[in-house]
């Protein structure tokens, strides 16, 4: 039987994230019909761009003012209220579907499955995802009769490209209470024009080897020769070289940029995790036995503050 999906659409009000189309080739490897739900409090560019995605059968808007933030405790019943006719309800494993999805799962009574990898089996309602922050990779089967809730690992799916024609856009109205416990009040974020880490197409991060906040200039440097975004290990988080919102790996942002250069980076499990989707991965680092060079397609062995300077002299 073909499933019916609903996928909820992440966005800033004004833009659909690329998290949207990548989770969106996950929901079409369902094999069912596949409709995008937007809470906005004005969807039109959203929905609109939503609508040009392969795969996408209708794009819903569901408008109001709570809608204007992508506030959990007030998205959470919403999704609940929609999800009755669904057979899956997927949202990408970013920040907003990790805060979002289980809410309304719980709130459906229903299980999640956490950042799927793969469609194993339509069919057979079976999932591939990681455990134990990557350490083991399972499979995981949703019974019959339970409705799927999950959220998508974006960096296993290719994002689906535009379609030739557009889906239709169907306002909705959701009957759902919505709490008054929560409210939005407003968002700090740290600006920044470098690109966004999680969707470049070239990153560099920097680990402990860098060996402080100071001499991660190098880092930044050979990025801004690249026009790379920066990220970094969780040793170098940790160690209070960069604030954590650069951390790449199961604990940070998990990110497949067509190049990645890691950079005194010895490759601990839980940071192979989250690059281990990327293009054409190069190591640069002192110690030949470090773990990092095992998944490296290109590695240098050597000092990286020797290094780092002749690279970017090579690329002029």
């Amino acid at each position: 039987m073909s499933m019916k999906v609903l996928l909820l659409a992440e966005h800033d009000g004004n833009t659909l994230n690329p998290s949207t189309a990548r989770a969106l080739a996950c929901a079409n490897g369902l094999g069912g019909e596949v409709h995008v739900v937007v809470f906005a409090a004005s969807a039109g560019d959203v929905a609109n761009a939503a609508a040009q995605l392969e795969g996408v059968a209708k794009v819903l808007t569901v408008e109001r003012t709570e809608n204007g933030a992508p506030l959990a405790a007030v998205l959470a019943p919403q999704i609940a209220a929609l999800a009755d006719g669904y057979d899956a309800v997927l949202a990408p494993s970013t920040t907003f579907g990790k805060d979002v999805l289980p809410r309304a799962a719980a709130l459906l009574g229903a299980p999640q499955v956490s950042d799927i990898m793969e469609v194993v089996d339509a069919g057979a309602r079976t999932f591939r995802r990681p455990m134990y922050a990557g350490n083991a990779i399972v499979d995981v089967k949703v019974p019959e009769g339970v409705k799927i809730i999950g959220t998508v690992r974006t960096a296993s799916f290719q994002g689906a490209a535009d379609g030739t024609s557009a889906a239709p856009i169907e306002a909705v109205s959701v009957a759902a209470e919505l709490p008054s416990h929560s409210e939005y009040v407003g968002l700090a974020s740290q600006e920044s024009e470098r690109p966004d880490l999680q969707s470049a197409p070239r990153v560099v991060s920097g680990g402990r080897g860098v060996g402080s906040e100071e001499n991660f200039k190098v880092i930044f440097s050979l990025a801004d020769k690249l026009g790379a975004a920066v990220g970094a290990s969780r040793a170098a988080v940790d160690a209070g070289y960069v604030p954590n919102d650069m951390q790449v790996g199961q604990t940070g942002k998990i990110i497949a940029p067509d190049l990645y250069l890691a950079i005194g980076i010895s490759g601990a499990i839980q940071h192979v995790t989250g690059i281990k989707d990327a293009g054409i991965i190069v190591a640069i680092n002192k110690d030949p036995e470090a773990p990092i060079f095992e998944i490296a397609d290109y590695g240098l062995v050597g000092d990286l503050f020797k290094l780092l300077p002749e690279l970017e002299e090579a690329i002029g």
